[in-house]
């Protein structure tokens, strides 16, 4: 499985960003009200995926440590399953993809709402909204890149060339 290219996702913001900004250019004035709370699930999402990160990061570096029960002070850390890695790491990417498509969505959204704050009177929660979108959206991005890096397997120390041990070496 290959890491999600930070390019992909930023061709994808950019261009959900455009395509957002002229539909709600477009539609403004038969779009139903943008609430504030719209865009916390993604938020939700960004904290568990982040808590998610942070307690894989633990039990893998406890696990890779291997120290005898007796020196360590806190419990024992359960061995962590590498089909729960795996599946993790599918999460993760298809929530960095989620996320930098809400980031675009909600940038074409203030894109357009911003700028008609002083002119139009429901501009101005459009505009928090968006505010609290990108945020949320970005922190799903960010977690998810996280949660990713997180279930990378690193590579191995005793070869030195990134080659398997079992290869042989090209002439």
């Amino acid at each position: 499985m290959n890491p999600v290219s930070r390019r992909d996702l930023a061709v994808l913001a950019a261009g959900l960003a455009v395509a957002a900004w002229l539909v709600v250019r477009s539609t403004y004035g038969s779009l139903p009200a943008l609430r504030w709370w719209l865009p916390l699930p993604l938020g939700a999402l960004a904290v568990a995926e982040a808590l998610g990160a942070r307690t894989l990061r633990a039990r893998l570096a406890a696990q890779r440590d291997r120290r005898p029960l007796a020196e360590r002070p806190d419990a024992p850390v359960r061995p962590v399953e590498p089909m729960l890695v795996a599946r993790l790491a599918v999460l993760a990417q298809a929530s960095a993809y989620v996320g930098a498509a809400f980031v675009g969505i909600w940038v074409g959204v203030l894109a357009h709402v911003a700028p008609a704050v002083t002119r139009l009177q429901a501009a101005g929660g459009d505009t928090v909204t968006a505010i609290v979108g990108i945020v949320c959206a970005a922190g799903l991005l960010g977690a998810a890149l996280w949660l990713e890096s997180v279930c990378r397997v690193p590579p191995d120390p005793s070869s030195s060339s990134g080659r398997h041990r079992d290869q042989e070496p090209s002439p």
